[in-house]
């Protein structure tokens, strides 16, 4: 595994990431398996995790703290969301900074550490991210509850209003074969110092026809909902067959090795629920993509 500095922070990152979402922390995903892969990410050098208060019906943070239960965390930049909840129906907004606040307090509790290494605003709108709010935010790290800020946002306004304000250390976004588009933004952002994480760098599978290949229930409720909420990027993804097709490289290790061919990206976060892919995108860190397949993936793009 190789690393890279999380832009000005002082951390460094696996250049690959686990994604501690979806289908992993879910409850009807079984716990001893989604340990597993935690551990075996970690025993694969991987040393960011990222995950939400949100997620999975609110079970993936603490899923993850179990997960991390009597391991040694100080090397490690655990990284989770607030801004967003489950209300044990439905994800609640609510970016008042007394809930932030609470958020980050029950967030500590449920993953075990004395401070979060990272911080993410999960999806501030542009007229939320007031000089009032971030400066009360920022009395996060003043009280040593957080060691960096970010942002997770896939509105490019956003995102550039966050790369030009001191008080953010990080930002996440979406960045993939499908999304060339976010370099620019990525560029920026790196030229303030901040680190920069890829989401969504595999497209949800969608370069290698994920929704077609249906094996278990996790694949059913990934092809669901990549159908309700995804249907352009499907389309999309149907482009980029060919990236199975490289020597030396499977599909979603070349998709990776795209993300990473960008030197400010930080790191590339990708979720697994089988072993097999796990071990498959940690295999993807340090391979570089050769030149007819960056130049077929550009032919793609602007299709």
């Amino acid at each position: 595994m190789r690393y890279r500095p999380l832009g000005s922070t002082g951390f460094s990152v696996s250049e690959i990431g686990f994604g501690c979402a979806s289908w992993w922390g879910k409850r009807a995903f079984d716990e001893r398996e989604a340990i597993r892969l935690v551990h075996a990410a970690l025993e694969g050098g991987v040393t960011l995790f990222d995950t939400g208060a949100a997620y999975s019906e609110g079970n993936a943070e603490p899923r993850l703290g179990r997960a991390l239960k009597g391991r040694a965390t100080d090397g490690l930049v655990i990284a989770t969301k607030a801004g967003t909840r489950h209300d044990g129906r439905r994800v609640v907004r609510d970016f008042d900074p007394t809930a932030i606040e609470a958020s980050v307090e029950a967030s500590l509790r449920n993953l075990g550490l004395e401070a979060l290494p990272l911080l993410q605003l999960h999806g501030p709108a542009l007229g939320e991210l007031t000089d009032a709010f971030l400066d009360r935010i920022s009395g996060l790290k003043r009280r040593g509850l957080i060691r960096a800020l970010g942002v997770n946002s896939f509105d490019p306004q956003v995102v550039a209003l966050a790369a030009g304000r001191a008080e953010i250390d990080v930002v996440m976004v979406d960045y993939n074969v499908l999304r060339p588009e976010r370099a620019p933004l990525i560029a920026e952002a790196a030229g303030q110092g901040k680190g920069v994480l890829a989401g969504m760098a595999l497209a949800m599978g969608h370069t290698g026809g994920q929704v077609l290949k249906l094996r278990a229930p996790r694949d059913v409720w990934y092809a669901l909902r990549a159908l309700k909420n995804h249907r352009a990027d499907i389309a999309k993804g149907a482009r980029f067959g060919f990236l199975g097709d490289i020597p030396g490289m499977t599909g979603a290790q070349a998709a990776l090795a795209y993300v990473l061919a960008d030197p400010n990206v930080s790191s590339a976060v990708v979720g697994a629920t089988r072993l097999a892919h796990l071990r498959d995108n940690l295999a993807a860190s340090g391979i570089t993509l050769p030149e007819p397949a960056r130049a077929a993936i550009r032919r793609a793009q602007g299709g």
